[in-house]
């Protein structure tokens, strides 16, 4: 399982490069080699979820992004949710690559100060048993966050096979994290990967929460391409029961 935010496969190497290839987030060039990158690390894993994939605008050359990767990656699965559009310049989704088929994949728009963030919801398994993996993109406010992660918490709550992953924009010590374990089932994990910036990681801030049904194993971060996020790996054990039809 992989998670990762993909920048929508523009380059950033260093602080400066937001303001010295600010043109990289408005313009297509050099995505495709970055992208093609992505897709052989996403080849490696059964699931992964996506955040800052655009779905097609000018900065990925109208290309959607997800699907591209699903190609390249060898998915026979795929969905995205476009959930922030600037114009036709830049758009930006949450997106889900799987070699499992989904019985069903909803989305869900997040509350929050500004509109334009999103959970995308799968389920394989047909019960409440099943595994539920949702990919999400929260806030950078903690107030945002909190009424984020508390809508996410009413569509896992009892959901033992369930998997929260993406980019948080915050640590596991935050108050509004806390809130979410406490109302799901949910569980914080014994140790952190940093991914955060990926020149120098520092920051916990991208994360794969696992319901008390599942196991994990070894964790690591890896390099998504040129993206400003390390992407996060791990071994997932799931039970067969989980993944019944």
């Amino acid at each position: 399982m992989l998670s990762a935010n993909i920048q929508a496969g523009s380059s950033t190497r260093r602080y400066s490069d937001y303001a010295m290839r600010s043109w990289s987030h408005v313009l297509p060039m050099g995505k495709r080699l970055s992208l093609d990158t992505i897709a052989q690390l996403a080849g490696e894993h059964d699931i992964v979820g996506l955040n800052e994939s655009d779905p097609g605008s000018l900065r990925s050359g109208f290309t959607n992004q997800t699907h591209y990767l699903a190609q390249r990656g060898g998915f026979h699965y795929w969905s995205h949710q476009p959930n922030r559009r600037v114009g036709g310049v830049a758009s930006s989704a949450n997106g889900l690559l799987s070699r499992l088929e989904p019985i069903e994949v909803i989305d869900h728009a997040l509350p929050g100060r500004i509109a334009g963030r999103g959970v995308l919801l799968a389920h394989f398994g047909n019960d409440n048993r099943g595994l539920t993996i949702a990919v999400a993109h929260l806030s950078l406010g903690a107030a945002s966050r909190a009424s984020q992660l508390s809508f996410i918490a009413e569509l896992l709550h009892d959901h033992p096979n369930a998997v929260l992953m993406g980019d948080f924009n915050c640590d596991l010590e935050r108050p509004e994290m806390q809130a979410l374990f406490k109302r799901t089932r949910l569980q914080p994990p014994d140790s952190v990967v940093a991914t955060f910036p990926s020149w120098r990681p520092q920051r916990a801030i991208d994360h794969i929460l696992l319901g008390d049904g599942l196991v994990r194993h070894h964790a690591r971060a890896m390099a998504a391409a040129a993206s400003d996020h390390l992407a996060l790996s791990l071994e997932l054990d799931v039970p067969e029961t989980a993944l019944r039809r």
